[in-house]
């Protein structure tokens, strides 16, 4: 018996405010489906050469009551970093607030418009830790 992973949904509330902040993470646009009758979009959202592992954005047309305000059974999504430091730095100037810092140098979490926990990992080794890194303190939970 084999497996293959296909992708990882979450439901979003406003679908352009998200798609925003998977591509500050690097991700692209691989495929979008509307279903008219259904009421619904999905967008998916992969990693540059890497279409087989998606994250899934189902928006619902007329709201989604079902939406909880944080989804903490679900865990997080996780991404392997080229520089965590340039990474947390870049969201940052665009808005997003570190939830919890690179302080290692090798692994940080940010939130998603929509509560969704996100971990940031150093590919290799751990940088060397550096401020404002080093000092700042988490920020809510992740």
């Amino acid at each position: 018996m084999q497996i293959r992973y296909l992708h990882t949904m979450v439901r979003v509330l406003d679908l352009e405010a998200s798609i925003a902040f998977y591509r500050l993470l690097g991700l692209e646009e691989t495929r979008r489906y509307d279903n008219e009758s259904g009421r619904f979009t999905l967008v998916f959202m992969a990693p540059p050469g890497q279409p087989e592992c998606p994250v899934e954005l189902t928006w619902n047309w007329d709201g989604d009551k079902a939406l909880p305000s944080d989804s903490r059974h679900f865990g997080h999504l996780a991404y392997e970093v080229e520089d965590i430091h340039a990474m947390c730095a870049h969201l940052m100037a665009n808005g997003v607030t570190i939830n919890r810092p690179p302080r290692d140098g090798r692994m940080a979490f940010v939130r998603s418009p929509d509560n969704i926990s996100i971990e940031l990992l150093q590919s290799g080794r751990a940088l060397t830790p550096v401020e404002p890194w080093i000092s700042m303190p988490n920020t809510g939970h992740w």
